[in-house]
């Protein structure tokens, strides 16, 4: 049941019909782990955390570097050489002191990856590399929990929502990793700033619809942004019948 001021605090999505009390509700229950506290998990943190979504875990291993400060709105200079997911919840706390957040600081492996994300209402993963992606993807696909993928290079994004054995997943896109030399990362090929904000607050939009009821089916659906060329595309991807993991539902 939500508190008096949180009745003030959240009532614009009150106000929502799609949302309401009851969905707030199920916001202030909602278990969400967040896979990286940089670039794209800087916005999704910060609007679950403002949204109300009572429980929400983030794991992320790295320290903050001034290379970061350039899209990672979530930090301040003075935050420079803190843990991410400890400092993350510092701020968040300061947001809104009514959500619960633990902060991991560590890396997602194959080894822990099951054991961290079982047990959770939403997984969104935010992070850098293929690695990573294909590692959260398989294990939400075994323990059938939903998933909010996202990725950003240069001036592009993408954000792709997956409901494990109902829509398509990451590999009916891609079947495996791509080596490691055949696609640059930011380092490499630099990302605008802000493309970091939109589509991070994009993968918290779907996030909180997921959660809080709200009528529109995201899953099954890739959203892809161009912002040098000023176009957004919402494609249907169907699940495919070559995919590892998806064929053996068929």
């Amino acid at each position: 049941m939500l508190e008096r001021d949180e009745l003030t605090r959240y009532s614009r999505h009150i106000f929502l019909n799609e949302v309401g009390l009851a969905g707030q509700e199920r916001l202030k229950a909602a278990r969400v782990f967040v896979v990286g506290a940089g670039g794209l998990g800087s916005p999704v943190l910060l609007y679950l955390a403002a949204a109300g979504v009572g429980h929400i875990t983030c794991i992320d291993a790295d320290h903050l570097e001034l290379t970061n400060l350039q899209r990672q709105i979530l930090y301040t200079t003075d935050d420079l050489g803190a843990l991410k997911a400890i400092r993350a919840g510092e701020h968040l706390a300061r947001l809104n002191p009514h959500i619960e957040y633990q902060g991991i600081p560590d890396r997602l492996t194959a080894t822990n990856a099951a054991g961290y994300l079982r047990g959770h209402d939403l997984v969104i993963e935010t992070s850098d590399n293929f690695e990573t992606k294909f590692l959260v993807n398989d294990t939400c696909f075994t323990l059938k929990q939903s998933l909010v993928m996202g990725g950003i290079l240069r001036f592009e994004g993408q954000v792709f929502c997956i409901q494990p054995g109902q829509s398509a997943c990451y590999r009916c896109i891609f079947f495996e990793p791509p080596p490691a030399e055949a696609v640059p990362n930011c380092a490499e090929a630099g990302v605008l700033g802000a493309i970091a904000g939109v589509v991070g607050s994009l993968q918290a939009a779907q996030a909180l619809k997921i959660l809080s009821g709200a009528s529109e089916n995201p899953f099954g659906r890739l959203y892809s942004l161009d912002l040098l060329q000023g176009q957004i595309r919402s494609l249907p991807i169907e699940r495919n019948p070559h995919c590892p993991l998806c064929a053996a539902l068929r």
